[in-house]
């Protein structure tokens, strides 16, 4: 058998060819594929025939902040946003409302459930916050509870504290409805479990985070003085510090009341007490030296959870206060600069935010992670928030031009406090 060596040449150039032809028509259908899918270069070509060309430098900068659209909850999540201030912002409109209610959820304390109470309007219901620079995603339950796996939380501090448990529960139970498994004797100091998640959310009472001899009942009446140990903090939180994962720790208003005050079991001198033969030194000299004592306890505390600090929030009451014909008839939020921060409130965050600042830089050093919740401005434009006189049930049932005592210090639950748990969210999210 003979071997034909041209024929076999010419074969092997014409494979060639053919392996060459179909090699630039591969080519050239993958890179047009790629000129479709790919924005950023189609927008650099003229025409088919690539009139000019145009190579892109990289990119060095770091990211610019994106503008969000109104429906912020549709933007793409890869979408690099630089970090922004979560508590400067505005109330928008939210049509959709809270995704809970007082029907669906029981754990709302009857002073805040203001819709069972008989509260006639529900526009207060249909705002939102909304940062200016950046997005702030809607609370989700579900993760939550699932970044919380085998954790625990605890509010700790008076009664907005327990308002701000209740919101967080009521906006969980959406999920999953928790277990009560603790309260002291005096149904203050309360504890919850989620069992499919082993997450335990607890609201402990500590009014003044020291220790202090309170004389009040329920309605806020004394019948003696505060006794206060400014310089020994409250075993009741300090005990289950170490235990905890993540807490808030606030205060403020308490310290308002009339008040004895000790260091090293010693009568110092007092706030509000005529007659006692003490000096009179007044709030600002116990919520200084009580917060410095705190913050510093926690800076040094080598803690390896997370640990807010919120200040205290804005009372909205008009032509008197608490106890003597106060109210908040608003039914709307104010815009920025329609209500301005009440002295007393201005001083006690003054306090709170020196206090901080002094103790973040300790903590970081310590590598305590300490971090700043300022709801104050968020909160100081919801004037509509209150449930006013819907604090106690039907209170114009029988009579109504009654005279009856209003609250514009705590938050109709649901309401306004319950986007405190959206900032919340993102903070932990972000770390």
């Amino acid at each position: 058998m003979r071997f034909n060596c041209n024929s076999w040449s010419l074969n092997k150039d014409q494979h060639l060819l053919v392996k060459l032809a179909i090699s630039i028509l591969l080519l050239g259908f993958a890179f047009r594929l790629l000129l479709f899918r790919s924005n950023g270069f189609a927008a650099d070509f003229q025409s088919p025939m690539f009139g000019r060309q145009h190579v892109q430098e990289p990119d060095f900068n770091p990211p610019v902040t994106v503008g969000m659209p109104e429906n912020e909850d549709q933007v793409p999540l890869d979408i690099v946003i630089e970090k922004c201030d979560l508590f400067t912002g505005d109330w928008i409109p939210n049509p959709s409302g809270p995704i809970y209610t007082n029907e669906s959820c029981p754990m709302i304390e009857g002073h805040q459930n203001c819709m069972r109470n008989g509260r006639p309007d529900s526009g207060y219901l249909h705002w939102r916050w909304k940062p200016r620079d950046c997005r702030l995603p809607r609370f989700d339950a579900e993760m939550f509870l699932k970044l919380m796996r085998n954790k625990a939380w605890a509010l700790i501090g008076d009664s907005i504290s327990r308002n701000h448990v209740q919101s967080l529960l009521c906006m969980l139970s959406t999920v999953e409805r928790p277990v009560e498994v603790y309260h002291d004797e005096e149904y203050k100091s309360k504890r919850w479990h989620f069992e499919s998640y082993n997450f335990t959310v607890s609201n402990i009472w500590s009014p003044f985070l020291v220790k202090a001899a309170i004389f009040e009942d329920n309605d806020g009446v004394s019948t003696s003085e505060v006794q206060l140990h400014l310089d020994k903090l409250d075993k009741t939180w300090t005990d289950l510090y170490p235990s905890l994962d993540y807490m808030i720790i606030s205060t403020g208003k308490w310290f308002l009341k009339a008040a004895i005050y000790h260091e090293n079991d010693t009568k110092v001198g007092c706030h509000i007490c005529p007659g006692k033969n003490l000096t009179e030194l007044g709030f600002v000299y116990a919520y200084n030296k009580t917060l410095h004592y705190v913050m510093d306890f926690i800076a040094n505390s080598k803690h390896k959870g997370l640990i807010f600090f919120r200040t205290s929030t804005p009372d909205h009451f008009e032509n008197g206060e608490w106890h003597n014909g106060g109210k908040c008839p608003k039914t709307t939020p104010a815009k920025e600069g329609e209500t301005k921060i009440k002295d007393l409130n201005r001083i006690l965050r003054d306090v709170e935010l020196e206090e901080f600042e002094k103790a973040a830089a300790k903590a970081g050093k310590n590598e305590v992670n300490l971090k700043l919740l300022d709801f104050t401005n968020l909160l100081l434009m919801r004037p509509d928030g209150h449930p006013g006189p819907y604090r106690q049930f039907q209170p114009f049932a029988e009579n109504k031009t009654a005279v009856v005592q209003n609250d514009c210090l705590h938050w109709c639950l649901p309401g306004p406090m319950d986007f405190w748990n959206d900032v919340i969210m993102e903070m932990v999210v972000r770390g």
